[in-house]
């Protein structure tokens, strides 16, 4: 729960991809709507597959490319 708009949460979980899936509807959208904007998202998804397709965004690879100026440490 949160306090606030934008607030912190205590947990977030987001569905990210399943399989090739496509869904709009409350409370679930399919692929997540903003992943291909966001690098902490892409780099792990494309160490798991390099080839991974975004359902009607297309290329993992081609969408990391374009946020490659967004800030991102690996923690080992």
């Amino acid at each position: 729960m949160r306090g606030e708009v934008n607030a912190p949460r205590t947990l977030d979980l987001d569905l990210l991809l399943y399989d090739t899936a496509r869904c709009t509807q409350p409370g679930l959208r399919l692929p997540h709507p903003r992943m291909h904007e966001r690098r902490f998202v892409l780099v792990p998804l494309l160490d798991l597959e390099p080839e991974a397709t975004i359902p009607g965004q297309g290329a993992a690879a081609e969408w990391l490319a374009r946020c490659a100026a967004q800030p991102l440490e690996r923690i080992t």
